[in-house]
């Protein structure tokens, strides 16, 4: 008989990521999803985060987690932010430090290499060299062989949405959101541009919506994020729409939201892999260029719908039939199934 070890329990694990008004709340909200796996294996974690206008620090200890406040900086270096992040983290000697932030590479990492036993790396570019134990890259249409240039021999890589980090309650919800599927109709949109939504696309899309031909019992709901800076303006445009249309910010049951939604309009982000996970048919806008190979990936699967622009909807929302949204559920669906962080925690488990 052989006798298998189990992987040791991860101690502290640190988290550097960010969140403002520019960079938004996907770096954060998907860290504190993976914190939220690992505390739940009896993990304590961290988090180092600049006090920038729209940080999400209060969100982080309400969360239960510790944050630690990181000086606002104009002139962002690498090597000033190592600075700032050593005497926190040669305190706290983490089992793990994980980096999720794309102005953080090899300098950064070699600089604070000795103030972790081992280096997780959140990525989504695949455009610079990082000094890794571990690397995770949870987009549709990654491959390892990406980062085979920029990683050394021995980085164990994550590649692809089977790996997305999406909380509990996304797996949770699968089977009733996919239920809700089975007789597809256009009965009720959800519109959400994550936490900042700097550009207004919300605002954009309910202008855009107002010219279009929806069913009469059609019913809108507006997710915005607790730092978007257009929730009055939202609020008035709501009201002026010919479809009942509600404005929620902040929401707590992001999943339940999405599993009643038959269809979203939306960006390319993080939550793409929660609309999938749920198989809910969405309409994609480009927030930033980062987002656009994402989209073309989400595109030729099948999974999602493109608009150059706001003003495109209303043509293209006309001609949703209900087999289409039926086509889109399921190439949408078979992408992810919500148990990523889980897969993640197992694969640190195995390297500590």
């Amino acid at each position: 008989m052989s006798i298998t070890a189990l992987p040791r329990r991860i101690g502290r694990v640190a988290f550097r990521c960010d969140a403002s008004l520019t960079l938004g709340s996907g770096h954060v909200m998907r860290c504190l999803t993976l914190a939220q796996a690992l505390q739940a294996e009896g993990s304590d974690c961290h988090f180092l985060c600049r006090g920038e206008p729209g940080h999400l620090l209060d969100q982080i200890r309400a969360a239960g987690f510790t944050a630690h406040e990181l000086p606002a900086s104009e002139a962002f270096s690498q090597e000033q932010d190592a600075a700032a992040c050593r005497s926190a983290l040669d305190a706290l000697r983490p089992d793990w430090l994980i980096a999720d932030h794309y102005a953080l590479a090899a300098e950064w990492e070699s600089a604070l290499r000795g103030s972790g036993r081992h280096l997780l790396v959140i990525d989504d570019l695949a455009d610079r060299a990082h000094v890794a134990d571990l690397l995770l890259d949870q987009n549709l249409g990654r491959q390892t062989s990406d980062y085979a240039s920029l990683l050394p021999a021995t980085c164990r890589v994550l590649a692809g949405p089977h790996y997305a980090l999406l909380r509990d309650e996304f797996a949770t919800a699968r089977t009733r959101s996919l239920r809700h599927r089975q007789v597809p109709a256009l009965r009720h949109i959800l519109i959400s541009f994550g936490g900042a939504d700097a550009h207004n696309l919300s605002g954009a899309v309910l202008r855009a919506l107002q010219g279009s031909r929806l069913p009469t019992d059609c019913r809108i709901t507006v997710i915005l994020g607790a730092a978007n800076p257009w929730q009055q303006e939202t609020r008035g445009l709501a009201v002026q729409m010919p479809w009942a249309t509600e404005v929620k910010i902040n929401v707590a049951d992001m999943a339940r939201h999405l599993a009643s939604a038959d269809l979203v309009i939306g960006a390319a982000g993080g939550s793409a892999w929660e609309r999938c996970c749920l198989g809910v048919p969405s309409v994609l806008l480009i927030q930033a260029e980062n987002q656009r190979a994402g989209t073309q990936a989400l595109l030729e699967a099948g999974a999602a719908l493109f608009a150059e622009r706001p003003e495109d909807l209303a043509a293209g929302l006309a001609q949703l039939a209900p087999p289409r949204l039926s086509t889109l559920s399921a190439s949408a669906a078979a992408i992810c199934d919500g148990l990523g962080a889980q897969r993640v925690v197992r694969t640190m488990k195995e390297l500590s």
